[in-house]
């Protein structure tokens, strides 16, 4: 919206992101005490908190700032994807017990969940994996046999169901991120019969939610914060 003083704000973990029609700013706030100062120097009325279905602290710390700093809060939370028939996915709490699901006897594994994850899976380094990503990892991940593929979606489900069948995986690791820029892999996976494991969402604060963009715009103005006043 052109009247609307907009400011996204990201953590900086993408080395090239997608380009924006609105300022950006890049890095952290300093925790909670941080965000909230940001908030009050710089006039901001409402936040929306559409960080990643990953992300474990910036939305905490968002609600603590935006209480204390007494600014309106609504989090942007794209619905989990749910099993369907012919899925086989295993359920686990987090990375950890990702790597455990995987079994000993060694295997050829898909690994969709981002660089920073990757040092969970050096308790099982039996396995051959292959690792999508947007950027290269980092060193001192503890994987032995570890091939990357740099890519960032939106995927096409004959170009998922070729690179399983190509690469000979037998079993894929992904995040409940939810959205349909990546669910291709599962029906993928579904359609060739291998096993996921699925990897469920950090706890996130109790706030107000909605799940598109539209939603949330129409928070804002149910809410005031619209059309004239600041936002990130």
């Amino acid at each position: 919206m052109p009247d609307v003083a907009a400011l996204v704000s990201l953590a900086g973990r993408t080395s090239a992101p997608r380009p924006l029609a609105l300022p950006m700013r890049i890095g952290g706030f300093g925790g909670a005490a941080g965000l909230a100062a940001f908030l009050r120097d710089n006039g901001v009325k409402a936040v929306v908190d559409a960080t990643h279905p990953f992300a474990a602290i910036m939305p905490f710390n968002a609600e603590a700032a935006c209480r204390a700093a007494g600014v309106k809060l609504i989090a942007l939370r794209r619905p989990e994807w749910t099993p369907v028939a012919g899925d086989r996915w295993r359920d686990v709490p987090d990375m950890a017990a990702a790597a455990r699901a995987l079994g000993h006897e060694p295997k050829r594994v898909l690994l969709t969940i981002g660089r920073q994850e990757l040092a969970a899976f050096a308790i099982a380094p039996q396995h051959r994996y292959l690792a999508r990503m947007i950027d290269e990892p980092e060193a001192g991940h503890g994987l032995p046999d570890l091939t990357v593929i740099r890519a960032r979606g939106p995927f096409a489900l004959a170009d998922e169901i070729d690179l399983m069948r190509g690469e000979a995986v037998d079993t894929v690791v992904a995040k409940n991120a939810g959205g349909s820029a990546t669910e291709a892999k599962l029906a993928a996976a579904r359609a060739l019969g291998l096993p996921v494991v699925m990897v469920a969402r950090p706890a996130k604060p109790d706030v107000p939610v909605v799940e598109t963009v539209e939603a949330a715009i129409g928070w804002l103005k149910d809410h005031g914060s619209l059309p004239t006043e600041r936002g990130v």
